[in-house]
């Protein structure tokens, strides 16, 4: 197996097509987009065919479709389901963009001094799935291909894999595998190469405060009557105390407490506080007291304003008191703290420290469970041979702050483990403008994916035996 000589004659062709795909702005959260979003669903399909599957359908879901594709070489063999999805967030803000989000630009960074890709979806994640298309490819041409494999690649993942579950729960036997690999994580960094072990959960709200049925002259009727953005303020600054712990009764009475000598080997991956505060324009960090950097930003939970809005914000002035206010707001979770129990334990008490003065709303968007891969399974040791085959160094395994609440849906209906082999970087700027993936990551996933299917293959029949 030879992987690297391959993508060596073929790198221009796979850096090209990779930009025609990141050119179509398969946005899932604007419905105005629907059509390229489907445009793209079918180059997904054209790309798997070509890159050896034999039988590859874009399949209808209530919402966008799934895109499956397959390669069974021998029912006996192991079988690897890869997922990822087509679909990409929104550009917004368009004037942050140094180039235009989907009319991909190819230039060097400081990280990446060989080129990086610069395009909306371009590590997220249309970059990091087309590794495993041309992985493929690969396999297939070389006659490299030790197991079978299975495609799904979905349309609908930045807006909450809102028709994902019905897809698993009407094709269990069609999506049945032995592990499922997933590249929509990241990587320390080129030397540091690491495998992420660990996702938060996710729960996502939006809530409404409303005080007079209509807005009001600020004049007239200020400091008689309840200001909803003003309350809301109030509010959300309680959801956290003096020490940044969340103030929700019951939130952390689930968590997950790491001993402190798996807190000590966290704290050996390489980290560079000046430079983490350096690359994001912050001149010091913020966060739960008693826990370093690195922690809060993956062992512990979370709770965050997205969004918050009301009342007037045009231009010049206009005095009112609003009727409404509203924020978004998500919070990250970890293992054993349930996505829906926290959502309610949240609603409660939002509506209990409202004042009498306003009503509150809370509504429940979308959310998912926290998901943890053992390192002692065989799925995890095929990865971090991979890694070492390619990067000549083992893998150092990370728990990841971001959620992707599939995984756990994954597992509840396919029972199969998940890995989470990513090859982008902290510094990618995924969901924010200037999103790039490095041209160096991108070949670098396509060389090591073809090694995982190697060892796992090999693992998985010694286990059998």
């Amino acid at each position: 197996m030879d992987p690297k000589s391959y993508i060596n004659s073929h790198k221009d062709r796979f850096i090209n097509e990779l930009v025609e795909l990141l050119k179509l702005p398969s946005i899932s959260a604007d419905s105005s987009y629907k059509n390229d979003t489907i445009k793209t669903a079918k180059a997904v399909e054209t790309a798997l065919s070509q890159a050896g599957c034999d039988a590859v359908e874009i399949c209808e879901t209530p919402g966008l479709p799934i895109v499956y594709g397959e390669k069974i070489i021998d029912q006996s063999l192991p079988t690897v389901l890869v997922y990822g999805h087509y679909d990409v967030q929104p550009p917004d803000p368009l004037d942050l963009w140094d180039s235009p989000p989907f009319e991909p630009v190819i230039k060097p960074t400081k990280i990446h001094p060989e080129g990086a890709i610069f395009a909306r979806g371009a590590c997220d994640d249309k970059g990091q799935m087309f590794m495993h298309v041309k992985a493929l490819e690969f396999m297939t041409k070389t006659e490299n291909l030790p197991c079978n494999i299975k495609f799904m690649i979905e349309g609908e993942e930045e807006v909450g894999s809102v028709s994902l579950e019905w897809f698993l729960e009407r094709n269990q036997e069609k999506l049945k595998n032995d592990v499922i690999l997933i590249s929509d994580t990241g990587m320390i960094s080129k030397e540091a190469p690491s495998i992420t072990t660990g996702l938060r959960g996710l729960s996502y709200v939006e809530v409404e405060v409303t005080s007079p049925n209509r807005d009001l002259h600020s004049g007239l009727y200020g400091g008689t009557v309840a200001n909803p953005i003003n309350i809301l303020s109030q509010m959300i600054a309680s959801l956290q105390d003096e020490n940044n712990h969340i103030t929700i009764p019951g939130f952390y009475d689930k968590v997950e407490n790491l001993s402190q000598s798996e807190r000590q080997k966290m704290g050996e991956a390489p980290f560079d506080l000046e430079e983490y505060k350096a690359h994001i324009d912050i001149k010091d960090i913020h966060g739960e007291k008693g826990y370093s950097t690195l922690e809060r930003g993956s062992i512990r939970p979370t709770l965050d304003v997205n969004g918050i809005w009301g009342g007037y914000i045009g231009e010049g002035a206009k005095t009112v008191i609003p009727s409404k206010a509203f924020a978004k707001i998500s919070m990250r979770l970890v293992p054993n703290q349930d996505w829906e129990e926290i959502t309610q334990l949240f609603k409660t008490h939002f509506e209990k420290i409202a004042p009498k003065s306003v009503s509150v709303e809370v509504k429940p968007h979308h959310g998912g469970q926290a998901y943890v891969t053992p390192i002692d399974g065989i799925e995890y040791q095929a990865a971090d041979q991979a890694i070492q085959d390619v990067f000549s160094k083992p893998a150092i395994p990370q728990r990841s702050g971001g959620s992707i609440p599939i995984v756990s849906l994954f597992e509840g209906y396919l029972k199969s483990k998940t890995i989470l082999l990513g090859f982008g970087l902290n510094s990618d700027a995924i969901h924010s403008p200037n999103e790039h993936f490095g041209v160096w990551n991108f070949l670098k996933g396509i060389e090591t994916i073809p090694y995982f299917y190697k060892h796992f293959t090999e693992l998985k029949q010694a286990e059998n035996n």
